[in-house]
């Protein structure tokens, strides 16, 4: 059985060999990858069994690819609903179920009636039913307080939370650089 090109997607490592990103998963099409490849911007750890070809070429498709220049790696992330998630783990700070992203809103802690600001410091994630009703009152006023405080997450800290949500699909040549600092199982 062919493998389609389309899920031939190629993991992106940093020059340290720590994924540019857990979630989303730092992945290249296979289109974007071949280019790298061929601008030497990569180096290639590991391929897929499929091949592309042209008339005078052939190669496997990396699997696998780490940059040759390291990127650092952004301190403060975008303040984004979906990194306010992220941050929260997709779990509602005032009831704690965890939900799926479509359910999910966020709340400003102070309303923005009451004079709060949509920063990362006032804005907590909250499940429907929680938004709804605490409406526009204070913690105090309703009896809803945030689970933890909001605060403004450092990039290292959003990866952290999101090695937590693994993809549905990991190719096994990702498996050795996805998750390397958790402890081995002995032979």
């Amino acid at each position: 059985m062919t493998v389609s090109l389309e899920s031939c997607s190629a993991l992106v490592l940093n020059a340290d060999f720590r994924p540019l990103s857990y979630f989303p998963l730092s992945l290249w099409s296979w289109q974007d990858t071949v280019k790298a490849v061929f601008l030497d911007r990569v180096n290639i750890l590991s391929e897929y069994d499929r091949e592309v070809h042209s008339p005078s070429f052939q190669m496997k498709l990396p699997s696998v690819i780490a940059l040759k220049e390291f990127i650092a790696p952004s301190r403060n992330p975008a303040f984004t609903r979906f990194n306010v998630f992220l941050r929260d783990s997709f779990n509602c700070q005032y009831c704690g179920r965890r939900q799926p992203t479509p359910d999910l809103t966020f709340d400003h802690v102070i309303p923005r009636s009451r004079g709060g600001r949509t920063v990362w410091e006032n804005v907590v994630t909250a499940c429907c039913s929680c938004n709804l009703h605490k409406g526009s009152r204070l913690p105090h006023e309703c009896g809803m307080r945030p689970r933890q405080p909001p605060w403004r997450p450092m990039s290292y800290e959003l990866q952290e939370n999101g090695r937590a949500f693994p993809p549905n699909y990991l190719h096994e040549s990702w498996r050795d650089y996805l998750y390397w600092d958790t402890e081995l199982d002995p032979v």
